[in-house]
């Protein structure tokens, strides 16, 4: 189409120079790249920090499970199964990440409503986007904590122990 666009102006007038030739995609894809550019960075340091967030959470909760296998293996060893014994390390851990995302959920509406006037298409307490941010961290922190519970939950009661 932009060539019989070229060719309909030469025939009005010859001498007009055509150089710059754009569509409208075009020029707004250019207007808008720094922002696409700012969106996309902010969405990899997003999952950087989750990653990271993710690999604390389960070093603490590994360590943490660590530290009491001679009262995991004396719980076992007094007749408490498998599922018991990884239920509770499940739910310390995600106590304390349950806690922290209701927290951040109420600091986040307070700071969507403070800096609500920088927001375009976005509402200050969007429910989506927090909602979704919300239940991604759930599922990564319960896989960072169900693998420390899972391997202190098939600890050998005799081997915990001796080792204590």
């Amino acid at each position: 189409m932009i060539t019989s666009i070229q060719s309909e102006i030469r025939n009005i007038d010859p001498a007009l120079p055509i150089d710059d030739i754009r569509t409208g995609t075009k020029v707004i894809d250019q207007a808008l790249w720094g922002t696409k550019m700012g969106v996309g960075l902010l969405g990899v340091f997003g999952f950087l920090a989750l990653g990271l967030a993710s690999i604390g959470l389960y070093g603490i909760m590994a360590y943490a499970a660590n530290q009491r296998r001679r009262e995991i293996g004396i719980r076992m060893a007094l007749g408490a199964g498998q599922s018991s014994v990884l239920s509770l390390i499940l739910r310390q851990g995600m106590t304390l990440v349950i806690s922290g995302v209701g927290l951040g959920l109420i600091l986040s509406v307070l700071l969507g409503r403070a800096l609500s006037k920088f927001l375009y298409g976005v509402g200050p307490g969007d429910l989506p986007s927090l909602a979704g941010a919300s239940l991604v961290l759930l599922f990564v922190a319960m896989v960072a904590c169900y693998l420390p519970a899972r391997r202190a939950s098939h600890l050998d009661p005799l081997v915990a122990l001796r080792e204590s």
